[in-house]
């Protein structure tokens, strides 16, 4: 008999001296429907970053800006695949973090897991911050520190209701900017074909008859790289989620599946009308793309169109970035590596504490943003600014040497394979290297690149002297089941 793929990355040894809980103690509850699970992995890779910070990019590369979008949406789609082996081999809410405990030990599962908690929960400062402004510009009477207070308890409500609660959220933000971006697609498809009246087809005029496809150089598409790779951060969300559906292996495999055309129609698709259709270095593109393009095909009260769906992707990564970084927290705490509180299930299946714990700091950081904001609050940003291109390179890493521990069976058998391995593999590591390097060289990533190495040296360091003896700090015994043979064995008594 073949062993399973399964049992072949959960027969890795375990952390050692991690504080488990008892199996029951810490059940969550697998009630993602999958509406629920394809779109949070759509939504995913459609942020506000799309709709409004594409335009700097556009500026920075003109139509060349396409190459960058691609190259680096292939880089996620790889990572996406690696990560996506692992999970749907051993589906876990602690997901890359808990694969690097196996694979690369206890320091990097805990270092990479609280750098990842961390990314998001600054996250909610900054979604916060922007949702508010608009809603002020609504309604100015009220104050713009009101508006995030009332936006960051509203979503704290959700995550800590339930998840189903959180799902439902997620959905409709979602459904509200799937439908929005595929408006756009048909519209713009419409004008490029000269159908639109009153829009002259612009034929390849704005392609290449400003300067040229590549009209500031392919320096400036290799820089665009950098400006555009953190906008698809958040893919990897559908994986951490799977852990609380109803079939997680399958909603595994559905999510990283549809990365490639998720990629391709909504943000390579979306940036190809917009630079066919309009001067990649007209003033209004670098505002907002997407704004410019809605007043060309003439409908009007663009700027509020475009300020609902900025707010709805914007409520939507804080519904999610709380969600995440909780689920993170929680995993961290099953494994000894933050405080065994934050274990705790309230009643409905939600980890209550850790998503307390994920918005007390965000509630911190919102604070911060309207008391120092070009101080403490820039500084607590600039220390995230590298961690996606950590977690990529963290995943890559632990898929190779779990992939590599297998026999030849279990990997044969597994039903999410990543392609060419280790070919691709290898080219992904080295591409997300050279990211790190050019955030290196580039003037303006350059502190943000330090501050993130900071931090994550200094987690590293806390991690290596934890374990440093190959035991874990809390002593806890080692003869419970891991978290994710506890997850195993439930859903396999379910079934």
């Amino acid at each position: 008999m073949q062993p399973s793929p399964k049992s072949a990355i959960e027969d890795a040894p375990p952390p050692t001296g991690a504080a488990n809980v008892a199996p029951q103690a810490r059940e969550l509850t697998r009630s993602l429907k999958p509406r629920h699970l394809s779109m949070i992995a759509i939504a995913g890779v459609i942020g506000a970053g799309l709709f409004v910070g594409s335009g700097a990019a556009i500026q920075q590369a003109g139509p060349g800006i396409l190459v960058a979008y691609a190259a680096a949406g292939l880089v996620v789609i790889l990572v996406m695949r690696m990560l996506g082996e692992m999970a749907a081999a051993s589906p876990e809410t602690g997901s890359f973090s808990a694969y690097a405990d196996r694979a690369l030990g206890r320091w990097a599962g805990f270092s990479i897991g609280w750098l990842y908690a961390w990314f998001w929960i600054i996250v909610l400062g900054i979604e916060a911050t922007a949702g508010a402004a608009i809603v002020h510009r609504w309604v100015p009477e009220v104050d713009q520190w009101v508006w995030a207070l009332l936006l960051m308890v509203l979503l704290t409500l959700t995550n800590v209701a339930s998840v189903k609660s959180f799902g439902e959220f997620e959905f409709w933000f979602a459904s509200i900017k799937v439908a929005a971006i595929v408006v756009f697609l048909v519209l713009g498809i419409v004008a490029i074909l000269g159908f639109m009246p009153g829009v002259a087809a612009p034929g390849l005029d704005n392609l290449t008859g400003r300067g040229g496809f590549f009209p500031n150089g392919a320096g400036a598409v290799l820089g665009g790289v950098l400006v555009v790779v953190f906008s698809f951060f958040g893919a990897e969300i559908a994986t951490i989620a799977a852990g609380e559906s109803q079939n997680p292996v399958a909603a595994v495999r559905q999510a990283v599946r549809s990365t490639v055309w998720r990629i391709l129609i909504f943000y390579i698709g979306s940036i190809a009308i917009v630079v066919t259709l309009l001067p990649w270095d007209s003033a209004s593109v670098a505002k907002s793309p997407y704004v410019a393009a809605i007043e060309l095909y003439g409908i009007p009260g663009a700027g509020t169109i475009m300020d609902v769906i900025v707010l709805t992707s914007v409520l939507s990564c804080l519904n999610s970035g709380l969600y995440t970084a909780s689920r993170m927290l929680f995993s961290l705490s099953t494994r000894g590596d933050a405080p065994r509180s934050w274990a705790q299930i309230s009643a409905r299946g939600v980890p209550r504490s850790a998503v307390l714990a994920s918005t007390i700091v965000g509630f911190v950081t919102v604070g911060l943003n309207y008391v120092a904001p070009d101080t403490v609050f820039l500084f607590l940003v600039n220390t995230s600014g590298a961690i996606a291109l950590f977690v990529w390179l963290v995943i890559a890493a632990s898929q190779l040497i779990l992939r590599r521990r297998m026999g030849p069976d279990a990997a044969k058998a597994l039903s999410l394979k990543m392609w060419l391995f280790p070919y691709l593999t290898w080219f992904a590591i080295l591409s997300i290297l050279a990211l790190l390097v050019g955030m290196l060289i580039i003037p303006e990533t350059r502190e943000s690149l330090g501050l993130s190495l900071l931090l994550a040296g200094l987690l590293v360091g806390v991690g290596l002297w934890r374990y440093r003896s190959g035991r874990g700090a809390s002593g806890a015994a080692d003869t419970q089941p891991s978290v994710s043979e506890a997850h195993s064995e439930s859903h396999q008594s379910r079934e």
